[in-house]
């Protein structure tokens, strides 16, 4: 690019401390691993939202795996281009907004951070359930005592900040991911080899042998109508609802290119790491709904064990049969699955925090890694806020404020496609996504903010507010970051890619407009949602 088209960095620009950094250590298999426990993400709201939706669910989440889906090639794309950056998407797609706005990059990351993060409360949480589920009765003084600390009830009915052994365990369940991870990602990802073979195989239990055996039946997907008997604006409502909450679940394999920084070869591996982590994901999420509902039926999606989460590794226990030992091995592998899902968080949205600080957008003491390779301050931040959330009695409330911030991520990330073409099509792109695709992924940008806007209401009127203020919360902390540390200059590492310029704005007015419809379209969702009420 020539000279004059790209505005230099200025030379006070402050950059954070070196250290020894994330290191070059896996291959695109390793990322995959790591990623492998994604699929396991479906045990977290399959209950909730079948027990919501009705009969529909099954295609609730095979829209949604499939969305997914056309959105990994954009992603695929703008990662590849930015081979020296850890933290997944949202890192390579706010350095598409940067030119225009200072600060929707930052809520970007922030967002993804917010999405990801709660996985590991929701995960230690059902992990913690199953457990005192398996070894206790219900009814037994470990199960039922609980201190209540704070009343939420004005977000949610019923909810509440409590003390009780699922938090204690949860919170043990915690430390000791943290531990795994603390020797850095090569390690991670050896562990998790070993721990998602043994997922994946019950996760393809529960999908495949009702199937073989027969205990599908038809008559548990009719009517196929929504809850509420009819497809009418309600009932379109609800499927809106399945589809909001679904996609935290189904679109999370893209958490595969956050290790880009940490590949031997980003170019090759980034692609292939983030496809391989999508078929497997869309295996799973068609298999395990439909053998979930065929098998079971609406009775007993309702029931009050499934809606929570706590009993759905009983029903999948009943699912397949084998008599007590075959279940208790299902359950000791279900909680393996959650514990998975720990990991490949603390993993994932760990790095999103250390590159956001290397880039400016965060505090600096986050962008520290130990002589492992490993984000150790990000992890024990990461740590932290899930030790709060922990605390919470309604992990499905946490859920939905938290895919709240991940449409928002979603939509900003998408549209960095289309803009990363226009500002930046001199960079390389060692995989470029068909240009259909990248139209299809914008054209979703927009899906996805109808969905904020119409699907969140179902899962409670604060849930919206929840989650748009949290995304808020970044903008304070940026303000300081830029603008009282550094001066109003961001770190020279962040251009690294753009030969040390800073991209020239050449789509005019279009990522402004972008943005306008992005509101209008959640506005509209809103309208929907109020007017089907």
């Amino acid at each position: 690019m020539a000279e004059s088209t790209r505005r230099p960095v200025p030379a006070q620009a402050v950059a954070i401390p070196q250290d020894g950094g994330l290191v070059r250590t896996i291959s695109w298999t390793g990322a995959f691993w790591i990623a492998s426990g994604v699929p396991a993400l479906v045990l977290f709201s399959i209950g909730s939202i079948a027990a919501t939706i009705g009969t529909p669910s099954v295609l609730v989440w095979a829209l949604s795996v499939f969305f997914g889906l056309i959105q990994s090639f954009t992603y695929a794309e703008i990662a590849g281009m930015f081979p020296q950056k850890s933290g997944g998407t949202s890192v390579y797609g706010a350095m598409a907004w940067v030119p225009y706005s200072k600060f929707v990059a930052p809520v970007s990351v922030w967002c993804n951070w917010l999405a990801w993060s709660p996985v590991l409360t929701i995960g230690a949480g059902l992990a913690a359930g199953y457990l005192l589920t398996a070894l206790f009765p219900a009814d037994a003084a470990i199960n039922t005592w609980s201190v209540t600390l704070l009343d939420l009830g004005f977000l949610k009915d019923g909810l509440a900040v409590r003390f009780n052994a699922q938090f204690l365990i949860g919170a043990a369940l915690l430390l000791l991911v943290f531990a795994l991870q603390h020797h850095g990602v090569l390690r991670a990802a050896r562990v998790q080899m070993v721990v998602g073979i043994a997922v994946l195989v019950p996760l393809l239990l529960v999908g495949l042998v009702p199937l073989l055996g027969g205990d599908v039946a038809r008559h548990n997907f009719a009517p196929f109508v929504p809850l509420n008997g009819a497809w009418n604006l309600g009932g379109g409502t609800l499927f809106a609802g399945g589809l909001f909450l679904a996609a935290w679940s189904a679109y999370a394999f893209e958490t595969a290119v956050c290790y880009t920084r940490e590949f031997k070869n980003p170019g090759r591996d980034t692609a292939k790491a983030l496809f391989s982590a999508g078929g497997v994901c869309v295996v799973i999420y068609l298999l395990v709904p439909f053998a979930f509902q065929g098998s079971l039926g609406v009775e007993r999606l309702v029931s009050p064990g499934i809606v929570d989460g706590t009993g759905v590794a009983g029903a999948m226990v009943d699912m397949i049969g084998g008599g007590a030992f075959v279940g208790n091995l299902l359950i000791v592998m279900l909680i393996l699955a959650l514990l998975l899902t720990i990991m490949t968080t603390m993993a994932g949205s760990s790095r999103t925090l250390y590159q956001g600080a290397r880039d400016g957008w965060l505090p600096r003491y986050l962008g520290r890694a130990n002589k492992h390779g490993a984000p150790t301050r990000a992890m024990w931040t990461d740590l932290g806020f899930n030790l709060v959330l922990l605390l919470l009695s309604d992990y499905v409330f946490v859920l939905a404020a938290s895919t709240v911030c991940y449409m928002v991520f979603n939509f900003l990330n998408l549209n960095a496609g289309w803009l990363h073409r226009v500002d930046n099509g001199h960079l390389e792109r060692p995989w470029r996504a068909p240009t259909v695709l990248i139209v299809a992924g914008t054209v979703l940008a927009f899906v996805n903010a109808l969905l904020l806007g119409w699907g969140s209401s179902v899962w409670g009127p604060g849930a919206l507010w929840t989650g748009l203020v949290a995304a808020a919360l970044v903008v304070p902390v940026f303000a300081y970051r830029h603008f009282v540390r550094d001066k109003g200059v961001f770190p020279p590492s962040m251009y690294e890619q753009t030969g040390g310029s800073v991209p020239v704005r050449k789509a005019g007015m279009r990522p402004y407009l972008t943005l306008a419809g992005g509101v209008a379209m959640v506005a509209l969702g809103q309208v929907l949602a109020h007017v089907s009420g």
